[in-house]
């Protein structure tokens, strides 16, 4: 007899689609990764999986982390050729409830639960203000970003588009990237520089800045290189983690998050040790008048694999009160 579960929770970005069940303890469980490209829709995704895991039974209800915005029950994925309702998730699976919500709006329903074994400190450690917002951003394939409300009636995730906000220019080689990718791309948002096709894309400005030649293929061979000791890809990857210092700077003081930054996606814990000892901090601080705001602000690395499944299940505990 197979064991009863109380949901399933899942993450689908564009690279990778996590899915998992919750046990009746809150225990995530069975958890199981596709590449997302190998498959036509996120419903033939679920399907197999629900095979796999469960057979001809189904749990009640459903929470999806999806990359994208999600309206009116709706995700059109920003990085993938697919769409997907509630609605129809309902009629195909027999759900008693579904609810897609934005992934990095559940990554921000788990940063409070996050303990110090799945954080690192980018910065001094310091204790964020009890009950005030939080914000969390990654990059990855894309870059996202979400805010935690906070109060004594509990917590309420902020999703939001601020990956696809402009990308603003802090000094003169940081313009040059600007003016070359907004003549190769027009319009220059964050998520242009801060994303793996983003890093690469620095990596070339640079190399013609410096009159090097830009013998890598992608990103991974950056990070290969850095490794190895090549000067321009580690100042690609240094050029990155400033902007991402600079870029969460200006999203703490949009948000308030005076509760703490938290940096997550699949890029940044391939940098823990740059991002801990190089200019993210400093970066992050350099707000002119409102740096002493910005200095009582903790940044954390998140260290967990799958902080989207935790902030799902959160959602789905929420969803069972009601």
């Amino acid at each position: 007899m197979k064991p009863q579960y109380t949901g399933l929770v899942g993450d689908v970005g564009g690279t990778n689609a996590r899915f998992a069940v919750i046990d009746p303890e809150g225990r995530v469980r069975h958890l199981h990764i596709y590449p997302a490209a190998n498959y036509a829709s996120l419903s033939e995704i679920i399907a197999d999986y629900l095979e796999r895991t469960m057979g001809r039974k189904r749990p009640p209800r459903a929470v999806i982390a999806v990359a994208g915005p999600v309206l009116d029950g709706e995700i059109e994925f920003t990085n993938l050729d697919w769409q997907v309702s509630e609605g129809e998730l309902l009629a195909q699976f027999e759900f008693e409830a579904v609810k897609l919500m934005n992934d990095f709006a559940a990554q921000a329903l788990a940063c409070p639960l996050l303990g110090a074994d799945s954080l690192r400190p980018l910065g001094p450690k310091l204790r964020g203000g009890a009950d005030e917002p939080m914000v969390v951003l990654g990059a990855g394939t894309g870059f996202g970003v979400a805010g935690l409300a906070r109060s004594e009636r509990g917590d309420m995730a902020v999703a939001t588009e601020g990956g696809h906000a402009a990308f603003a220019p802090s000094d003169d080689v940081e313009v040059e990237v600007w003016s070359q990718l907004r003549a190769r791309h027009g319009r220059v948002s964050i998520e242009r520089l801060l994303s793996g096709r983003g890093l690469f894309e620095i990596y070339g400005v640079l190399a013609g800045m410096r009159q090097a030649e830009a013998t890598l293929a992608d990103e991974k061979a950056v990070y290969d290189a850095a490794a190895g000791g090549d000067a321009l890809a580690n100042e690609t990857l240094d050029r990155f983690c400033g902007i991402l210092g600079s870029v969460a700077g200006d999203l703490a003081l949009t948000f308030g998050a005076r509760g703490g930054v938290f940096v997550s996606g699949g890029i940044a814990p391939r940098m823990a040790d740059r991002l801990a000892n190089g200019q993210f901090r400093a970066r992050f601080e350099d707000k002119g008048r409102l740096k002493p705001y910005l200095k009582e602000i903790p940044t954390s690395l998140v260290l967990h694999p799958y902080p989207a499944l935790i902030g799902a299940a959160r959602e789905l505990e929420m969803m069972e009160r009601l």
